[in-house]
């Protein structure tokens, strides 16, 4: 049996088929091997699902809304039976709108922009870069930025303690928070978090761009306002996202876009001016020509994971979140990163330091002496991994680069994170490298090259 032949045998193991099972890569040290692609919470690989339900539609492309012919015909229906399928797979109410966007920094930039004059944004600090930054841009929008909590219940009683503090007759209030950290893979007490903001007048936006692919996501039942999440974290490629929620404040708010397909009329005035009446619906924010195809992949997503069984997959996922953790808690040097503690439920995205290693150096080595693909720096979630790594809030970072060459301490981390498409095989393996590297150190000289770890091949 051909190497290929093995790596796609081994797939099987995966409950559901991505794109990329049977790539082979090249090692510096010599040969091939199947790529083992562990940074699923940056991108996740596309099912082959997805790929296979877009080519069957690729003929079929054409302009949606508005068209005569039967393709632009045929595209609109696709189009919004894929809104019907994700509002019915996030469990959306009768009157929730779905829209479609490019990502979920998109859909909360879309809902920043869409909040009514004075409102009071309350986020906590762990927040990924998509959900904590959005809300300042607005200069009549009052942000509180909430310390890192320790445990589920400090995170409520630390909402309770700052909605309690607003003043009587202060104006609207809206709560972010994540469904599972993207640097710890911890779950948020989110409906706890939402009883807690109603209590108090206010409503809350999930960010649930970790959650949605590794667990069933369902408006009514958490109780949330709004959902975001992306496709490209959903097994769903093309630049696609979704916000889904409450219509009254997307309704009252400007169009996120001015342009065709976001109004209803438009009109000259006597003066020289024009008159525009918006749609009310989801088109209010989808002005240009949408993404049929990314909007479509999504949907396809959503079918394939409901159709899996998120019982089945959630239980496969934490049985090789249970070998992970068992295979690093037995090399000393390496410390996980935690807010809730060891026993706090997660999704399949672990984060860690490792003793005596660049975060930078040791993920070089990972790909280039093992076929692995993590990531390493802050995840775009800077102050919180400083926060878990105890530096000062202020010291200096980007996302995704290291600041120090290998060897040297640095502010960044190591993550790794997998999914449904995720074979048995590359968790063992990358347990089995962790183990090596430590004990044995790198098999081959790295360099600082545009200030990221890469093999030294001059020699």
């Amino acid at each position: 049996m051909s190497v290929s032949a093995v790596a796609a045998d081994r797939s099987l193991c995966a409950p559901l088929p991505v794109l990329g099972r049977d790539v082979l890569v090249p090692l510096v040290t010599g040969g091939e091997v199947d790529y083992a692609a562990l940074d699923y919470a940056a991108s996740a690989p596309t099912l082959q699902r997805v790929w296979d339900d877009v080519a069957g539609y690729a003929p079929y492309y054409g302009s949606v809304h508005r068209g005569a012919g039967y393709l632009s015909q045929l595209s609109t229906d696709l189009f919004e039976n894929s809104r019907a399928t994700i509002a019915g797979f996030l469990g959306c109410r009768a009157d929730d709108q779905v829209v479609f966007t490019r990502s979920t920094t998109d859909s909360l930039n879309l809902l920043a922009a869409a909040l009514p004059r004075d409102t009071e944004v309350f986020v906590f600090e762990t927040e990924h870069h998509a959900s904590l930054l959005p809300w300042e841009q607005r200069a009549d929008t009052a942000v509180t930025y909430l310390n890192a909590p320790r445990t589920p219940q400090q995170a409520v009683e630390t909402l309770e303690k700052a909605l309690a503090g607003r003043a009587a007759g202060t104006g609207p209030a809206l709560v972010c928070v994540t469904g599972a950290s993207n640097v710890t893979g911890e779950l948020w007490p989110v409906r706890e978090l939402a009883a807690a903001a109603h209590a108090h007048g206010a409503r809350i936006v999930l960010d649930a761009a970790q959650l949605a692919p590794h667990h069933p996501v369902d408006i009514a039942t958490l109780d949330v306002d709004w959902v975001a999440f992306s496709g490209h974290k959903l097994y769903a490629p093309f630049g696609a996202g979704v916000l889904a929620g409450r219509a009254d404040w997307l309704q009252a708010a400007e169009p996120y876009l001015a342009g065709g397909g976001a109004s209803r009329k438009v009109s000259r005035r006597a003066d020289g001016g024009v008159d525009v009446e918006w749609h009310t619906t989801a088109a209010r924010h989808e002005a240009g020509s949408p993404n049929v195809i990314g909007a479509y992949s999504i949907a396809s997503a959503c079918q394939a994971l409901t159709e899996a069984g998120f019982d089945s997959l959630v239980a496969r996922e934490q049985a090789l979140i249970a070998r992970l953790r068992e295979g690093l808690a037995e090399v000393p040097e390496v410390k996980v990163l935690s807010l809730f503690g060891d026993d706090a439920p997660r999704v399949g995205v672990l984060s860690f330091v490792i003793e005596g290693w660049n975060s930078s150096h040791f993920a070089a080595a990972l790909s280039a002496e093992y076929g692995i693909g993590v990531r390493d720096g802050l995840f775009c979630a800077h102050p919180l991994v400083r926060t878990l790594l105890g530096s000062e809030p202020q010291e200096p970072g980007e996302c995704g680069a290291p600041e120090a060459a290998p060897g040297e301490r640095s502010l960044n981390a190591i993550r790794v994170s997998f999914g449904a498409g995720t074979p048995d095989e590359h968790v063992e393996r990358f347990v089995r490298a962790v183990k090596e590297l430590v004990a044995d150190g790198a098999r081959w000289n790295y360099r600082t090259e545009d200030g990221r770890c890469v093999p030294d091949t001059s020699a």
